[in-house]
């Protein structure tokens, strides 16, 4: 009988316990499938100007709209979106992570921003549509300025 009380009162223990444990990795990853999901579903969605919808997106419009569809605000614009977040190396990138560029000539800073799908590849809104391509390719990776894991 003590035997069982002992047990029994170990699994109320870990049961209650387990309520507690920090899930928000396991949340993480879920959220991620999702949003690479919901980005891959837009692929051939045109580009438009400051297109936050699937009639068209901008490159931070599209960002803003797959976000938005599993739960996270985010700012509007590439720029804004760079503050948030915290700063992860180009080495050390993971899928779901933000990832910028700087496509202006005559700007400085940030200008353009993609989802980070894995295997050094991107998913973005650029002229020809919503579309992946190698993070590595010579243009992009001239214009890289950095990644962000929200």
């Amino acid at each position: 009988m003590k035997k069982f009380i002992t047990l029994a009162s170990l699994s109320f223990l870990v049961l209650f316990s387990s309520l507690f444990v920090n899930t928000s990795s396991t949340e993480a990853a879920g959220n991620t499938k999702l949003l690479i999901a919901e980005a891959k579903k837009l692929i051939g969605t045109p580009y438009r100007y400051g297109g936050t919808t699937p009639r068209g997106f901008d490159c931070s419009g599209f960002v803003y709209y797959t976000h938005k569809k599993i739960g996270i605000t985010l700012p509007r614009s590439s720029k804004l979106m760079y503050q948030k977040g915290k700063t992860v190396y180009k080495s050390g990138l993971k899928p779901g992570d933000l990832v910028f560029f700087n496509t202006s000539k005559s700007r400085k800073g940030v200008s353009h921003v993609a989802i980070y799908i894995g295997d050094n590849r991107i998913i973005h809104a650029v002229s020809k549509g919503v579309k992946i391509d190698n993070l590595n390719n010579s243009y992009w990776k001239k214009r890289y300025v950095g990644a962000k894991r929200l």
